[in-house]
């Protein structure tokens, strides 16, 4: 392989997707160098339930058929894109990281599938998934260190990302298994506000809470991909009549004004690793002025609780296809959730809806007077305990408030291991997060810079 086509995978997604739309690299070439790159490093990593390269380099083949034909090229053209396995792939298994849908083909694409082909996508494989996209470890492995979790049900997704396998990959939440997974294997993931994203074709797990979300190596990139997602859903009431916004170009601009931050220190910052208290303050330092201290109401401690109850209760809802098809085959983690939102009151279910509108009332408050939230997106480092995917204590509030979340890579440990640092916005603000994020990730890097460039002229 050439050193040109070797850089391939090292290259941002707008990068590529500009020498693809000009014609400076093809769509075969792309694929080629990801095909490269996963038979070098997925031997130790793992994150993929489903490859194979002769579909690969046959959807390339037919991108650069159709540029040869003159028509315009999608947004996304000649770009791979993972998904993980419980999204529905036509002709391509999707098995939900279960032994009861084993061998499972769907014969119709996603809706979010549908919108990546119209876009020029490769789709690129299927990311390994836990159990029924719940808490039960998977098999992949964090790539900065395979003794290490790669993190909860979107871990496949994140890694095949952070390890450069491909560019672009795409998870969901229902607790935190975008930020979480993001933040282990130090990529930006970004969950966007609950209903931006169709959810048709993707399994339920508990549609109150249940998030499609994304990964990739930058915040532009992350927004690059959701641009071609976002939108109404006649089949998914969670969708919205209201014109999706222009991420990419947002998030790619300077904001009018420099963002102010809060920082919030929630339930469990004692519980964090020094590390991760030590680099948010830090970075809350270099802010300055532009960053205050919040306390939130007294309900977001309680918060998680109602989480669960919606989770839990809906999950026994929507999982008793599979427990009536083969209980036997459910794991003991699996079947004891299942079990609880089985004894779950429907008046404490009912009860816990209400939750989201009265916990926004709270942070619309909070938004008045800043841009965006700071605060852990993990209590640490990822765990090196291969039987746990990480404790989401950070995430699930935001899952239940419905509001867009980034984790952006900017920390690391001592030995190496990635922290991120997560950001929070208002509602159906998602582009003004996003461009939020990029702002802080620049900031933070200049600041960076010049201490350094201080210590050598020093």
């Amino acid at each position: 392989m050439n050193k040109r086509i070797a850089e391939i995978p090292h290259l941002s997604a707008a990068e590529l997707r500009q020498r693809l739309a000009t014609g400076a690299l093809r769509a075969v070439q792309v694929a080629e160098a990801f095909i490269a790159q996963i038979r070098a490093v997925n031997g130790g990593v793992h994150a993929f339930a489903w490859f194979d390269e002769d579909h690969v380099m046959d959807q390339a083949r037919r991108r650069d058929a159709e540029r040869g034909t003159g028509k315009p090229v999608g947004p996304l053209f000649g770009l791979p894109v993972a998904i993980k396995d419980i999204i529905d792939t036509k002709g391509v298994p999707t098995e939900h990281g279960t032994a009861i849908d084993k061998g499972r083909v769907p014969s119709s694409d996603a809706v979010i599938i549908d919108r990546l082909k119209q876009a020029g996508a490769v789709i690129f494989g299927k990311t390994v998934t836990t159990e029924l996209a719940f808490l039960t470890p998977s098999k992949t492995l964090n790539p900065h260190n395979p003794e290490h979790t790669a993190g909860g049900s979107s871990s496949g997704s994140a890694a095949a990302v952070a390890a450069r396998m491909t560019p672009l990959s795409i998870g969901s939440q229902t607790g935190g298994s975008v930020i979480r997974p993001a933040s282990y294997c130090g990529v930006v993931g970004f969950k966007p506000s609950f209903g931006a994203i169709p959810r048709t074709g993707m399994l339920a797990q508990a549609p109150t809470l249940d998030t499609a979300g994304v990964f990739a190596n930058s915040v532009e990139d992350a927004a690059l991909l959701c641009d071609v997602l976002f939108g109404f859903d006649p089949l998914d009431p969670a969708t919205s009549h209201n014109p999706p916004p222009r991420l990419f170009e947002t998030a790619s601009s300077a904001p009018p004004l420099k963002p102010v931050f809060a920082l919030y220190k929630p339930p469990g910052w004692d519980q964090a690793a020094p590390e991760m208290r030590a680099a948010i303050e830090e970075a809350v330092d270099i802010l300055g002025d532009q960053c205050f201290e919040i306390d939130l109401p007294s309900a977001f401690a309680d918060a998680d609780e109602q989480r669960k109850i919606i989770h839990f209760a809906e999950m026994a809802k929507f999982y008793y296809r599979f427990e009536k098809r083969a209980p036997e085959l459910l794991g003991s983690l699996l079947q004891e959730t299942i079990n609880r939102g089985k004894a779950t009151p429907a008046r404490d279910y009912i009860a816990a809806l209400d939750w989201r509108a009265m916990l926004n009332a709270g942070l619309d408050e909070v938004f008045e007077r800043c841009d965006a939230i700071i605060t852990p997106a993990a209590l640490g480092p990822a765990p090196r305990d291969l039987s746990t995917t990480g404790d989401p204590i950070f995430n699930a509030v935001w899952t239940l408030c419905g509001t867009p979340v980034v984790t952006l890579p900017l920390f690391a440990d001592d030995h190496g291991m990635p922290m991120g640092l997560q950001l929070i916005g208002r509602r159906d603000n998602d582009a003004r997060l996003l461009r939020t994020a990029r702002w802080l990730v620049s900031e933070l890097a200049a600041t960076a810079t010049s201490e350094v460039e201080g210590y050598k002229h020093g």
